[in-house]
């Protein structure tokens, strides 16, 4: 596989992606271009993207690793919170788990967030394609919002785990520091 940035690598990463690019098609379509709830709905997905993309970089202490998942992860309970609103607004039903559509829904993002969807340039090869009917789109992109949070706060645990285990950065520079220093 290529080299690209490792962010890219990241499950949540590319669920972000999809809802990012989606969430704006969702708007273009069904929410009045002079909303607030627009506006709104575009930057909680975009913040849940860029936020996974600086938490993960080389220079992030494991401190602010946690810290920036954890305001990715807000963004998309406010996203997802968002799209509750538009279905319940508009008298459209919120699919239950079990929904025939919601296992189809979930099988599409795994094939699209899968690594073999990633070309040489870390891009998705196949694109998502939004739904063409407002309760669909909507409660596709409720789906990939309830994994991206689930998967997030894993992830956040995880870091969590390797934090305590290994410690932080400017822990580990003062050990390093005092073992410099006794020789």
């Amino acid at each position: 596989m290529a080299n690209f940035p490792n962010y890219k690598y990241l499950l949540t990463y590319r669920y972000a992606e999809i809802i990012c690019d989606l969430t704006i098609e969702f708007v273009k379509r069904y929410i009045d271009y002079k909303s607030r709830t627009k506006d709104q709905m575009e930057q909680a997905a975009r913040s849940g993207k860029q936020n996974i993309i600086e938490g993960v970089t080389q220079q992030t202490s494991l401190k602010t690793q946690i810290r920036l998942l954890g305001v990715s992860n807000s963004s998309f309970e406010e996203l997802l919170a968002d799209y509750e609103d538009y279905l319940r607004q508009h008298s459209l039903p919120i699919y239950p788990k079990t929904h025939p559509k919601i296992q189809s829904f979930r099988q599409i993002a795994y094939r699209l967030s899968n690594l073999s969807n990633l070309s040489t340039l870390g891009n998705l090869i196949e694109k998502p394609i939004l739904p063409d009917n407002p309760t669909d789109a909507a409660n596709f992109l409720l789906t990939l919002c309830h994994q991206v949070t689930f998967l997030l706060n894993r992830q956040i645990k995880s870091t969590e785990q390797k934090f305590i285990t290994t410690g932080g950065y400017s822990e580990n520079l003062f050990k390093k520091r005092l073992t410099n220093r006794s020789n």
